[in-house]
């Protein structure tokens, strides 16, 4: 069987090196990969961004079925275009989509359903914003209502700071059509945690748990990016948690959309925010897998997830299982120079395996913004790498990813040393 994977950045190559682990699959295709995909020997590239070529190719080859990373072709419609092809596809409609693709959106729907999350309101005059900035103070949190490749919110910790993002987004249009209506919620103390999970429609299937690092530098200090780091499994999931979470946010959200007449098939993730006494609310939903969380969690998977995405794409989720390695997995996550406000790109990257994602003192190394050229990688974006390990404890895992990590160069290189710093507290 050969496997369509779309995307470029990390979470597709750890998807799609997952997926070639499985006796069913032939070959995997990443359109349009990076150079990490390109040095795979069992993947290969595929230089279509276009949705309906996308979908002309998965005809051509008989891709015996795709699965979106991303989620800007989510929200362009790409599981509708190859559902009208009769092409099979893993992901939510651009409909159900807008879980993501609208924070406005998930919002109201989060409130209509009785789904626990923040208090808000939704702005586009940047008047009226600052009028309610004023009203509610800070800390307090502004949000891009579009797509913002993760870089479209402002955990304001004063009112200043809140007005100036207003500004940003509604006055000055540095996020462009993503800023054009901001919404404004009320700050949430307790720990993150990312629970993802597979829909068929009905149906749902739980993946490892795990935990981002959003901020730029050690300590949780300095500006939000797309992801520094993760960890699976993460602790502050304690299984009553996890129970809860599947029973208040996650089954809700499921038949919600359905009583909306919105079928939701495909990656749900829940962004959590986790109060000290134990109580889970929803920050943000996102449509696809998290980007750095997926490399961790693919890390761990011991069965055939070909077979699991098939059995989704079915409608027989129900018959899924999925087996863990009983194993802490981490991942660093190496950014080019000036990300995440301008991340430089040509850089020479030296001291990788020899191939995509070979293994090196015990870690896997997913490449994400990166390209190949006469024969160098190059960075290509802002998130780089995302070095990899599994150990028997989250120290031992920390260790070998850091370990692989120093072996690693590229001039203007940025990482955080302290991934898993939550987990470790957590033990002493």
């Amino acid at each position: 069987m050969k496997v369509l994977v779309v995307g470029s950045g990390g979470r597709e190559h750890a998807l799609a090196w997952r997926l070639a682990q499985s006796p069913r699959v032939q070959t995997v295709y990443v359109a349009p990969g990076n150079a990490g995909t390109a040095r795979d020997a069992g993947l290969q590239n595929v230089p279509i961004t276009d949705i309906g070529e996308l979908a002309d190719f998965a005809a051509a080859q008989s891709v015996g079925f795709t699965v979106v990373g991303p989620e800007g072709p989510l929200a362009a419609g790409i599981v509708d275009t190859f559902r009208e092809r009769g092409l099979r596809i893993f992901g939510p409609t651009r409909e159900a989509a807008q879980l993501e693709s609208s924070k406005d959106f998930a919002k109201a729907f989060m409130k209509r359903h009785g789904i626990p999350t923040a208090d808000f309101e939704t702005f586009t005059d940047a008047a009226a914003a600052h009028a309610y900035l004023d009203e509610r103070g800070a800390p307090i949190v502004i949000k891009a209502d579009g797509l913002a490749a993760g870089k479209g919110v402002v955990v304001a910790t004063s009112l200043q700071q809140a007005h100036e993002a207003v500004d940003a987004m509604l006055v000055d249009n540095r996020m462009g059509s993503a800023g054009a209506r901001v919404v404004i919620e009320d700050f949430l103390s307790g720990e993150e945690a990312s629970f993802i999970v597979l829909v068929d429609g009905r149906h749902v299937l739980p993946l490892a748990t795990s935990q981002d690092h959003k901020r730029l530098l050690d300590g949780d200090a300095g500006p939000n990016t797309g992801g520094m780091g993760a960890y699976s499994p993460a602790p502050v999931v304690t299984p009553r948690i996890h129970a809860r979470v599947l029973r208040e946010i996650i089954m809700p959200t499921v038949t919600g959309m359905a009583r909306d007449g919105i079928t939701f098939t495909g990656f749900l993730y829940a962004g959590l925010m986790i109060d000290d006494q134990g109580n889970p609310r929803t920050l943000e939903f996102n449509c696809r897998m998290g980007d750095p969380e997926t490399q961790p969690i693919m890390a761990r998977i011991k069965s055939d997830l070909a077979e699991v995405f098939e059995l989704a794409i079915d409608g027989h989720l129900d018959r899924a299982d999925i087996a863990w390695d009983r194993r802490t997995a981490l991942g660093v996550v190496m950014a080019a120079a000036g990300y995440p406000d301008d991340p430089r790109r040509g850089d020479a990257i030296e001291g990788l395996p020899a191939d995509g994602n070979g293994q090196r003192d015990d870690a896997l190394v997913f490449h994400a913004g990166t390209i190949e050229q006469d024969g160098k990688v190059l960075t290509n974006g802002g998130r780089v790498l995302c070095v990899t390990a599994l150990g028997d404890s989250i120290k031992i895992a920390q260790s070998a990813a850091y370990q692989c990590a120093q072996g690693i160069r590229f001039p203007g290189m940025q990482y955080r040393r302290d991934i898993g710093h939550r987990a470790l507290s957590r033990k002493r």
